[in-house]
């Protein structure tokens, strides 16, 4: 007898399967994706000749427990042996039958719940669950929550700002008396929902489904500061100071921690910079803070312009320009699925999945566009590479400059005297 194989995909919980899954030699493979037209043809193809036929479970056969024993029973009639290949051993159904229906009676519940999930996240209404800090539930979708809302932006704001998310969170507590943990700080800003997306439990995301509570452009900064601070040793992003976890002893390979020193009384105070694991005996000195601030100033105002001019920013403006261009292409897309609703092209079920498609591709796209540094860069670096520009600068807002643009400070010993070489972060 020949041998064929059938496959049945519920197009709201999982994609066509690779139909070289069997491992098999198959005389004819039948593939339903949300309709069983094709189980129907394999019926009538084998109404003369009986066959062995492959399935994945034996649940493909229909919807209901009934429908499943029906085509079973109407399988067997025209002398087509089942094989379930995900399962238990099914040589023999008919023995096997009784036990695969009550598995199947038990799933169904479970399948059901994932359907209607799936089917919210199709028309990108919210995931069941409470909804974030900052929102209420609405009626389809995310709403403001007028109290809460501006608490959350007030938050965003002050990590813009300074660049220091354990910052923003004693921030929160000491305006708000909103008391959370760091962990909890970093799933805000690092959650689409504040964007205006919407996120999912199978990792898809759907772009611009409510009103945000941040921009596009915020959520880039927001995203290129975390992975700023990712570089850093911990804590150091919330120092004091703005040299803090980023000067690096050459000598000895030794980050360098800033200490202050006080007289008696502490009627004065005087700050270094000091290696904490130099393995050298004797360990390599500490260096005046404010010397080596001003000549990272210095450095910064003389290489900064070149290191920008040497980037390739015509390159850079045509990834820019072509990420842009697939948003824009999809988005017109997306605007034209009612009309073919409308006029009978595509039926709803049909352009619901083509929309849900379109709107999680303009979400990755706008992940990747977030990733690439700012445009206005060249004309940011002859602004900052004015020295008086950071000395008017507060020790937070430098420590945020420094970060935005220094991956290193490297201090170079040479007998009594020191340099310094300033590595960027392009």
């Amino acid at each position: 007898m020949k041998i064929i194989a059938y496959t049945y995909s519920d197009p709201l919980l999982e994609s066509p399967p690779d139909p070289t899954i069997w491992g098999w030699e198959i005389d004819s493979i039948y593939q339903d994706f949300g309709k069983r037209t094709q189980l129907q043809q394999l019926i009538k193809d084998c109404q003369t000749e009986g066959a062995y036929l492959l399935i994945r479970r034996i649940e493909e056969l229909g919807d209901s427990v009934q429908e499943v024993s029906d085509r079973i029973t109407q399988l067997q009639a025209l002398d087509i042996k089942i094989i379930t290949t995900e399962q238990t051993n099914t040589s023999d159904i008919q023995a096997n039958l009784i036990q695969l229906l009550q598995v199947m009676q038990r799933e169904q519940r479970s399948r059901r719940i994932r359907q209607g999930h799936a089917r919210n996240r199709i028309s990108a209404q919210p995931p069941p669950g409470k909804a974030p800090y900052g929102y209420r539930r609405g009626k389809d979708k995310y709403a403001l929550d007028r109290s809460a809302s501006p608490v959350v932006k007030d938050f965003f704001e002050h990590f813009l700002l300074y660049g220091s998310l354990r910052g923003a969170v004693r921030h929160l507590a000491q305006k708000y008396n909103k008391k959370i943990s760091v962990t909890t700080g970093r799933r805000w800003l690092t959650n689409p929902v504040y964007r205006g997306d919407t996120a999912y439990q199978n990792g898809d995301v759907v772009a611009n489904t409510h009103v945000p509570i941040i921009s596009r452009e915020e959520a880039a900064q927001v995203d290129r500061l975390l992975r700023r601070n990712r570089r850093l040793p911990p804590r150091t992003a919330s120092a004091p100071r703005s040299l803090a976890g980023l000067v690096v002893c050459q000598e000895c390979q030794s980050p360098m921690t800033v200490v202050r020193v006080t007289t008696h009384q502490k009627k004065s105070e005087y700050l270094y910079l000091r290696p904490t694991l130099c393995p050298k005996r004797p360990k390599c000195g500490a260096i005046a803070y404010a010397q080596v601030l001003e000549n990272t100033i210095n450095s910064i105002c003389q290489d900064l312009p070149r290191a920008v001019a040497g980037m390739n920013f015509p390159q850079l403006d045509a990834v820019k320009e072509s990420l842009n261009s697939a948003i824009t292409s999809k988005q017109e897309i997306l605007a034209q699925l009612p009309n073919l609703t409308t006029t009978g092209i595509l039926d709803l079920e049909t352009a619901q999945l083509r929309g849900y498609k379109l709107r999680t591709e303009i979400s990755e796209l706008q992940a990747q566009l977030s990733t690439l540094p700012p445009v206005n860069l060249r004309s940011v670096a002859q602004a900052v590479s004015i020295a008086q520009f950071w000395l008017d600068l507060s020790e937070a807002e430098r420590r945020f400059y420094f970060r935005e643009f220094i991956q290193q400070i490297q201090l170079i010993r040479e007998d009594e005297k020191w340099h310094l070489q300033v590595i960027f972060v392009f």
